[in-house]
């Protein structure tokens, strides 16, 4: 992405941390509201023409270095994670400072602070969710923070911090934290955990990298987790055999919980993770190495899930969300998948009337002009809003005419 014209970020700094440099902004605008001029938000803004409509896309905050996960308060404000360790909040062209109260986040290669959920019962609890990659002996790993926001306006801070999951082995490198929250209509929070670069660790029953886990809001094990009091296997675990899941979304119909996940070269997937199954990787996928060479078994093998659909080559995907009723009729139940590599977001009719769901139509939309798609949401107008994984990056919104 080019840079945003006037706007006063501060002066760019380049330190050293835990033994990887990170770049970031110092200076005022950390401890201040930006408000963003007309002539900055409007080059961002563009028509383009959709299928079933016509679509127009407007810029809601610029600046954020690298945002990752968003999260809509009740009254449209947008809670949004900046990766090198800021939580903002931003609305209608203006973005708040970063928000107190964080916990100490390692910030190298892909982690940083990750996802962010609300409570189910927010409007009366204020409590957040916030995936982050946590320092510790042998390196970093996937870790879920529950605090509670006091905001006034765009400000904010953090209290009743409590640290709910950590993954069970810490790693070094910077790769494949996964880290997507998603809360299921019972109240249990699912989160995807990447393997951390080292695939075999994605089946092994005793190590949280590579799974999908299942908890209560308070950390504590949902009774009926499908490995609850199962030998030498975690209970937190819900599904085993992924790779990077960097997407999650609960379907508006059936309440059950998809994700898309990274495959390397080829084979990224749309998965509905089933209680207790197995995903495959590395044994089974459509990709194959980046040195060219096949993959474990092949496509498939006994014991291993298939997914609900790939894509080969890869378009890199991050952040997953549901169409529900409001907006264009055409697209309830449809799912929407940023896309990294590829610059795009993927609408996909998925049909799950039959025994097992399956996409019958994508259609792809080149978002180029604003760069990675990192994260993809729906709010309850039927408005699409995405962010932008840059190190100027921005929170957009996409209206369908006649909205």
């Amino acid at each position: 992405m080019e840079r945003y014209g006037k706007l006063a970020l501060g002066l760019i700094c380049l330190s050293v941390v835990g033994g990887s440099f990170k770049l970031g902004w110092t200076g005022e605008a950390a401890a201040a509201t930006t408000t963003f001029e007309k002539q900055d938000l409007d080059k961002w803004s563009e028509t383009f023409s959709a299928e079933d409509t016509v679509l127009d896309v407007t810029a809601i905050a610029l600046g954020l270095e690298n945002p990752w996960g968003m999260s809509f308060l009740p009254d449209g404000t947008v809670l949004v994670t900046e990766r090198p360790g800021r939580l903002r909040l931003a609305q209608d062209g203006q973005l708040g400072p970063a928000i107190d109260g964080l916990p100490d986040i390692y910030d190298g290669g892909q982690g940083g602070l990750l996802d962010v959920a609300l409570d189910p019962n927010f409007a009366d609890n204020q409590l957040i969710y916030l995936s982050f990659s946590e320092p510790g002996e042998g390196g970093a790993g996937t870790a879920i923070l529950r605090a509670r926001l006091n905001r006034e306006g765009l400000e904010g801070n953090l209290d009743q911090q409590e640290v709910i999951f950590r993954q069970n082995i810490k790693s070094g490198g910077g790769r494949h934290f996964g880290s997507r929250l998603t809360f299921a209509p019972d109240g249990t929070l699912f989160a995807t955990i990447g393997e951390r670069g080292d695939p075999d660790r994605a089946q092994d029953p005793q190590d949280h990298a590579g799974s999908i886990i299942r908890i209560n809001s308070d950390g504590s094990i949902p009774d009926n987790n499908p490995f609850l009091g199962v030998a030498n296997t975690l209970p937190e675990l819900w599904s085993i055999g992924h790779r990077n899941p960097q997407g999650a979304a609960i379907h508006p119909e059936t309440g059950l919980h998809w994700t898309v996940e990274h495959g390397a070269r080829g084979g990224d997937e749309l998965n509905l993770p089933i209680a207790g199954k197995n995903y495959g990787w590395p044994e089974i996928s459509y990709g194959r190495h980046y040195s060219g060479f096949k993959i474990g078994q092949g496509n498939e093998g006994e014991g291993f899930e298939q997914p609900v659909h790939y894509w080969d080559p890869s378009i890199a995907p991050s952040g997953l969300a549901f169409y529900g009723p409001n907006g264009v009729e055409s697209w309830n139940g449809n799912a929407f998948v940023g896309a990294l590599k590829d610059q795009l977001i993927a609408r996909l009719d998925v049909d799950i009337s039959g025994a097992a769901p399956q996409v019958v139509h994508e259609e792809q939309w080149d978002m180029s002009k604003w760069g990675r798609i990192r994260d993809v949401d729906v709010d309850a107008a039927g408005n699409i809003w995405f962010l932008t994984d840059e190190y100027e990056g921005g929170v957009f919104k996409i209206t369908p005419q006649g909205q």
